[in-house]
């Protein structure tokens, strides 16, 4: 009998997801440096999962754009590709902006609120703690994700916020290693003006605001103080 929707996940699925995780979490920390192999056969002995648990959660990741699907059939974490990250960059300055004066135009007072409060925890979260070294802690990546997801939710297209969400994934890597290249950056500020240009209603500031702040993400990635994770391992 074939599984329903509303049937509980296999023992598989679950390992898988949690292979998916572990392996997302060690990517995004660092552990394996830009380039590097993602042998299946190892990840499984140290998992101590199958080989089909690891394939299926390595094309997750493939898919999220956090690890790549070599023409042998091998997987390896991105390499380290300033074209690459000025391709994301690149889609993220395009529709972005647009979405957000969508978002500016459509919004309501809910949509305000919910944008002050993802601002606000977003200020209230250290960027860095001691256990975590140069890479921005776990609770800060999420409340800035919030905040730009957020930001942009005014808009009421969930096909455009999807789009967002993949972006989104696809350059998580690039934010967390421009940390290491631009780390007296002043995102505090940059994301109070998006907040207040927002909230004014002033699209076109609020459009200038996001494309000067991806802007500079983009400009970390090639800074020829590139120190990135692979070298602080």
């Amino acid at each position: 009998m074939s599984q329903t929707a509303d049937a509980p996940p296999s023992g598989k699925q679950m390992l898988s997801e949690q292979v998916h995780a572990h392996l997302r979490d060690a990517i995004m920390r660092g552990d394996h440096a830009p380039g590097a192999p993602l042998k299946p056969q190892d990840l499984a002995k140290q998992q101590g999962v199958s080989l089909a648990v690891v394939r299926e959660a390595l094309v997750r990741l493939v898919g999220e754009g956090l690890a790549d699907r070599l023409p042998n059939r091998g997987f390896a974490v991105p390499a380290f590709s300033d074209h690459r990250w000025q391709e994301i960059a690149e889609a993220r300055r395009t529709i972005e902006p647009v979405v957000l004066r969508m978002s500016i135009e459509r919004g309501d007072v809910e949509w305000e609120s919910r944008v002050r409060a993802a601002h606000h925890r977003l200020a209230r979260t250290p960027p860095y703690l001691p256990e975590d070294g140069q890479h921005y802690s776990e609770a800060w990546a999420e409340a800035h994700r919030v905040f730009h997801r957020t930001l942009l939710e005014g808009c009421g297209n969930p096909v455009l916020l999807e789009t967002f969400d993949r972006m989104w994934i696809a350059s998580e890597l690039a934010r967390r290693w421009s940390a290491h290249r631009a780390p007296d950056r002043d995102g505090v500020t940059e994301h109070r003006l998006l907040e207040e240009t927002a909230l004014a209603r002033d699209a076109d500031a609020a459009a200038e605001v996001l494309v000067r702040h991806l802007t500079l993400t983009a400009t970390a990635l090639i800074s020829p103080a590139h120190c990135g994770p692979a070298e602080n391992a």
